[in-house]
């Protein structure tokens, strides 16, 4: 069975180069790709700025997908923002984990179960959407923090797990330090995928671990996701290789 993981900061659907809400854009450049599992980071909830949107539930509901999960992450004045998990199967078990470090800005994955389908048969998988900090010991910090987290502690090893999102990694060191260590692979090589209209860092990654083979990782580099957000969406593509549940 193979399966399709969009991750994507979007900004909150305001352009990178124009500045301009447009969640028309965001919304046509995810269904471009067709993904199955969708990881998304900065979407606003009750914002003045993307005219007090409920974006995870338009987003949702514009892709077709009747199961997202939404974590409010940074409040600000009239609202907050987040991260979100959008899937064509479902979703159960939605858990918020606190990586906020002292005197830094608040941090926070959101992981949950997902429940793919396939000929009648159901497998499990963990799915996590996370947004990382700007400072490099912060980001370790924050990534271990995740890692030893209840949440992810009730999955076996063998069950795949998809920690996907914008870990602003901008020295490609999280995975010799971190996640290899704790066994865990990174998708793809290192496609760049910031700043969308011409990028040059590699800060969108997708990290893998269990009985699930990578098969394909590349940018979307269409002309409109040159201008929907200020990044470019992360497409993997996987294979379930086992019969791990649980």
């Amino acid at each position: 069975m193979q399966l399709r993981l969009l991750t994507y900061n979007i900004h909150k659907a305001i352009g990178g180069v124009d500045r301009r809400y447009r969640p028309e854009r965001i919304i046509e450049v995810v269904a471009y790709y067709n993904p199955d599992v969708i990881c998304l980071q900065e979407v606003d909830e009750g914002v003045k700025r993307s005219q007090f949107h409920q974006q995870a539930e338009m987003l949702a509901d514009a892709w077709g997908y009747a199961h997202r999960c939404y974590q409010r992450n940074v409040t600000v004045k009239d609202g907050h923002y987040g991260n979100a998990i959008i899937s064509r199967w479902p979703l159960t078990d939605p858990v918020d984990v606190d990586l906020t470090i002292p005197l830094k800005k608040r941090r926070q994955a959101l992981v949950a179960r997902c429940h793919p389908r396939h000929e009648g048969h159901e497998r499990t998988l963990g799915v996590a959407s996370l947004h990382l900090g700007l400072a490099g010991f912060e980001r370790k910090r924050q990534l271990r923090r995740l890692l030893s987290c209840e949440a992810l502690s009730h999955f076996s090893p063998r069950t795949p797990l998809l920690l996907a999102g914008d870990y602003n990694d901008v020295y490609g060191e999280l995975g010799r330090a971190v996640m290899r260590p704790a066994g865990f692979a990174r998708a793809g090589g290192a496609p760049r995928t910031f700043p969308a209209a011409a990028p040059l860092r590699s800060l969108d990654k997708v990290f893998y671990r269990g009985e699930i083979a990578p098969l394909h990782t590349f940018t979307g580099r269409t002309k409109l996701a040159r201008q929907a957000s200020d990044h470019l969406p992360l497409i993997a593509d996987f294979e379930l290789t086992g019969m791990a549940d649980g």
